[in-house]
């Protein structure tokens, strides 16, 4: 039986970047990324691309921002981006804020990415890549039926040098989302 989202997702405006920042300069949020802490400057920058992307002519980026449904603040961000329009594949990722972490709002974001994958764009394979030491951002894609395929050895340069990956999919065709 499936929860209900304690989220929902809207289109990112330019008034979000506060919202987005007050997460995205924080250490421990960006630990694992090869972005961050941000500057201001940074967030506003890219607030900016992700508006440029949504009115792109051949858009192949998708970022939601995700709101709590009680107060109706942003409280994260969700993305989907088409890799390879010919083999159909595109990546998800996503980005709590850590007041909200360990309700489930990771593993919903996924969920529904994966979902507007296969349902809103037809793609085909759908993809997504964390750290080895990101144990809940591999519980996240292992709750939404994503199968690990292996280890990309240094696949992201971050400040402390690089850094490994592990790749996990999901197909159209696997039965959790058939």
């Amino acid at each position: 039986m499936k929860t209900a989202m304690n989220f929902f997702m809207r289109e990112i405006t330019s008034e979000d970047w506060e919202a987005v920042h007050s997460y995205a300069s924080i250490s421990d949020v960006c630990r694992f990324q090869a972005w961050g802490p941000n500057s201001e400057r940074e967030t506003k920058l890219y607030i900016e691309q992700v508006l440029m992307d949504t009115n792109a002519e051949n858009r192949t980026r998708y970022v939601w921002g995700l709101a709590d449904v009680e107060e109706g603040h942003l409280i994260g961000t969700s993305e989907i981006n088409v890799l390879d329009q010919e083999n159909e594949i595109g990546r998800i990722s996503y980005v709590i804020h850590p007041g909200y972490w360990g309700r489930g709002i990771a593993t919903q974001a996924a969920e529904q990415m994966i979902s507007y994958g296969f349902q809103q764009l037809a793609l085909h394979r759908v993809e997504a890549v964390c750290d080895p030491r990101n144990a809940a951002a591999i519980r996240v894609l292992e709750k939404n039926g994503m199968e690990k395929e292996g280890r990309m050895r240094g696949h992201l340069k971050l400040n402390q040098g690089w850094r490994d990956s592990y790749l996990y999919s999901i197909l159209a065709t696997d039965a959790l989302y058939r």
